[in-house]
């Protein structure tokens, strides 16, 4: 027999009876893989006004869709009608290697942690909809509920902070006293009156700007702001025009996202690394090789990147990229490459390898040119 049998459906439960089923609810997502759930109540996320404030500073950059449902997005119960708790769970990709390992290695392309592996969209969807199932099958009927992966407006970073998974740092991404800042966040709303769990984790960044100082390109100028139109994250993946002239030495060997504000936590020093058979690094985007990427063709590229995060910037942007990389890379080599992309077929493509050739120009000059 389940924990809830159907006999239960028609009875009001206790109060008991609702901190029994949270309990149960969140060991069941333990065992699906995730790491650390928490259970925050119906109502709108800290500083949820401060959201209107970054929007009229056009701090989304392109991304229109943060303006159009800024409604729903402050507001969860707009979400859902008769939301009666929101779980949040983490999962952790914490790397077993040094995030910032290619910082100093123009010769590497760099891509960020959370994309060396597939997408944790899918994965993490696929445990939410079995949680969902066995729930249903626990209370003997299907409650009313609606499940999260950065698939909707929510503001899952400060809706964490209210369940009790951390803090929302410096550099706005929700830090972890166990998992630093490598947590993958999730949400099941559901009109159940679950009790929500104990609340908000203290802020514990203290006066440290690591994040801050780390930045490479100033997006981080204020503690808790973050303006994405000068995010390198923004600028590789979302942006899908010409990137700003003032940025491009500033991305210096990304091709996709930016760890920096992330690898430099101190908090990072207690997470372990993950050992999910999910997430584990593709050995092709651990050690990339510009080389090899530019070979790909489109159907070359749809295929390496098949269920992995990457595929979404597309063949067109991850050239232009790679473009700015080679400009950045004081060699022969990357001379050379730029050559070639001088002739690709994309407008975006040529400009940004011309600006790269103009690079290696000035590098010449100075006698600062490597093999």
């Amino acid at each position: 027999m389940t924990l809830f049998s159907k006999r239960f459906i028609k009875v009001p439960y206790s109060n008991n009876a609702w901190l029994d089923l949270k309990e149960a609810l969140r060991l069941k997502a333990l065992e699906e893989g995730f790491d650390v759930v928490g259970f925050a109540p119906p109502q709108l996320p800290p500083h949820a006004s401060h959201l209107d404030h970054w929007l009229a500073e056009k701090a989304h950059g392109g991304m229109a869709w943060m303006d159009r449902h800024a409604e729903r997005r402050k507001d969860p119960r707009l979400l859902m009608e008769g939301l009666g708790v929101m779980v949040v769970l983490g999962v952790s990709y914490a790397p077993g290697f040094d995030a910032m390992r290619h910082r100093d290695h123009p010769e590497r392309p760099w891509i960020a942690s959370y994309a060396l592996h597939n997408d944790y969209h899918e994965v993490i969807k696929k445990r939410l909809k079995r949680l969902a199932r066995w729930l249903e099958s626990e209370l003997g009927y299907r409650p009313d509920g609606r499940i999260f992966v950065d698939t909707a407006p929510v503001m899952e970073k400060p809706i964490g902070t209210m369940a009790g998974l951390g803090w929302q740092g410096k550099n706005t991404m929700l830090v972890s006293r166990s998992y630093g800042n490598w947590l993958f966040l999730s949400e099941f709303f559901l009109a159940l009156p679950i009790p929500a769990d104990t609340p908000f984790e203290k802020d514990h960044c203290g006066s440290c700007d690591r994040c801050q100082v780390a930045c490479p390109t100033g997006a981080l100028d204020r503690a808790y702001h973050l303006d994405a139109s000068r995010c390198l994250s923004y600028i590789t993946i979302e942006h899908d025009g010409p990137i700003p002239l003032d940025l491009r030495q500033a991305m210096g060997n990304r091709i996709f996202g930016c760890d920096d504000c992330l690898g430099v936590c101190p908090w990072n020093r207690f997470a372990s690394p993950h050992t999910d058979d999910h997430f584990m690094p593709r050995e092709v985007l651990v050690n990339p090789d510009y080389e090899k990427l530019l070979a790909l063709d489109e159907e070359g590229f749809r295929a390496m990147f098949r269920r992995s995060p990457i595929k979404r910037t597309g063949r067109l942007r991850m050239r232009r990229n790679i473009a700015v990389a080679l400009g950045n890379w004081p060699s022969v080599k990357a001379k050379i490459l730029l050559q070639k992309l001088m002739g690709d077929a994309s407008e975006l493509v040529r400009s940004h390898a011309q600006w790269g050739l103009m690079q290696r120009g000035k590098d010449m000059e100075k006698g600062d040119s490597h093999p």
